[in-house]
């Protein structure tokens, strides 16, 4: 590996206590998306960085115009307002390669509190760990890259290409920031996103459609049901159709998905219907996701899945006559992966196998969007890769301090390749 980390890794393992309590700080921060906090964070951040004297880029996101494009890719929680910020550290040789570091800073709400043994926004640190909402998806990843960063710039180490740090909202509804980060013109040669992955190299993401089905019945008084068509007797006809499609596309799956149960999931989180507790519902409303495989273009994903639904409406005599529609609305994750051409993967297997010892990290996909598409569909080579797994958007949500502070160190030495 490069001699000249070594310095910079002194003086990051000496920041230690400053990267966990930056890592609690960020956690209180209640940045759930669509609220007051999501940009508060980011100025919060973007403070920081202006505070070492790092050279940013903090504009606000023209959220209605890009909203409003055809490739947007879609956005769940209304926003008045949202923020993008780059940092850059200039590299030594203009014409050298460049890396994007990648976070997003948005976080689901915490749900019910009944259900936390902690304050979800304490940013609580014990038994190794940091605990609250967006510790492990995915402030610690974040953090992890800031620190990296932070320390290459306070020891004057330059790396010969350009280092990106790009802090992003709206991930977990689509992935605003980031497309509004490379609308703004950002680019690299390559970008390590720091989701959570146990330090395993995440190099591809099956995609995420979110849907909502409309099932029409019939209203009539329910002490005269049978004059009425029941909404939910109805969409008991498509939900087992659904299941079955999902059962069909996942048969034979790629092989970087074949870890996972389900490749490519498909279901119902929400299901509202009726308006009395005594009238036959004449309405049906059902949201839910549909998982796109691997290089599956989004539009056939569509067309399979509202095939399917047509097909069910055709078997029954009231659906028939009046279908149940199909609306593609909120994120809109395509699929995406890492080009077999770049060399991104493998370096970072091998950083980290020199870095750490031991068996190099697995090489995986994963069945749920995230931003490397928007990456990889602008032409830069992305991969995942950071600390913490199995915890994000769950109560008592919790990340690894060492797998934050192993994540810096690696991130460190891509900075400094040979």
């Amino acid at each position: 590996m490069n001699h000249a980390a070594q310095p910079v890794l002194d003086a990051l393992r000496a920041a230690r206590p400053e990267t966990v309590a930056t890592l609690s700080d960020l956690i209180r921060i209640p940045s759930v998306g669509g609220s007051a906090a999501e940009s508060e964070i980011v100025h919060h951040v973007a403070a920081r960085l202006r505070a070492e004297g790092v050279e940013i880029d903090l504009w606000p996101i023209p959220v209605a115009e890009l909203a409003a494009r055809p490739d947007f890719p879609g956005m769940e929680v209304h926003r008045d307002e949202a923020w993008g910020l780059v940092a850059r550290l200039p590299g030594s040789d203009p014409g050298a390669p460049s890396l994007m570091f990648n976070g997003h800073l948005d976080v689901v709400p915490p749900g019910q509190p009944a259900t936390w043994s902690i304050d979800p926004w304490s940013g609580e640190v014990r038994d190794g760990h940091a605990y609250g909402r967006g510790a492990c998806d995915m402030k610690g990843g974040f953090v992890a890259a800031l620190q990296a960063f932070l320390a290459l710039h306070r020891t004057g180490t330059r790396p010969r290409g350009d280092l990106l740090l790009a802090a992003v909202v709206g991930e977990e509804d689509g992935g605003l920031g980031t497309y509004a980060t490379l609308e703004r013109g950002w680019r690299a040669d390559a970008c390590v996103i720091t989701e959570p992955t146990a330090l395993d190299v995440l190099a591809a993401n099956g995609g995420a459609l979110t849907f909502r089905l409309r099932v029409p019945g019939l209203a009539a008084h329910a002490c005269a049901r049978t004059s009425g068509v029941s909404a939910v007797e109805k969409f008991q006809l498509i939900f087992p159709v659904l299941r079955a499609l999902e059962a069909s596309r996942n048969r034979a799956v790629d092989p970087m998905m074949r870890r996972w149960d389900i490749a490519y999931p498909l279901e119902i989180g929400t299901v509202r219907a009726g308006d009395w507790a005594s009238t036959v519902p004449d309405l049906l409303v059902a949201e839910g996701r549909f998982g796109v495989a691997l290089d599956e273009p989004v539009d056939s994903a569509r067309a399979e899945f509202e095939s399917t639904v047509a097909q069910a409406c055709a078997a029954d005599p009231w659906l028939k006559e009046h279908p149940v529609t199909v609306e593609w609305w909120g994120g809109q994750f395509a699929s995406g992966r890492c080009p077999a051409g770049s060399d991104l993967v493998q370096r970072v297997v091998s950083t980290h196998a020199a870095v750490h010892g031991g068996a190099e990290p697995a090489v995986v996909g994963a069945p749920y969007g995230s931003d490397l598409r928007l990456l990889t569909a602008a032409g830069i080579p992305a991969v995942q890769y950071g600390p913490g797994v199995g915890y994000g958007h769950c109560p008592d949500e919790r990340v690894s301090l060492d797998q934050v502070h192993a994540c810096a160190e690696t991130l460190v030495h891509l900075a400094l390749p040979e």
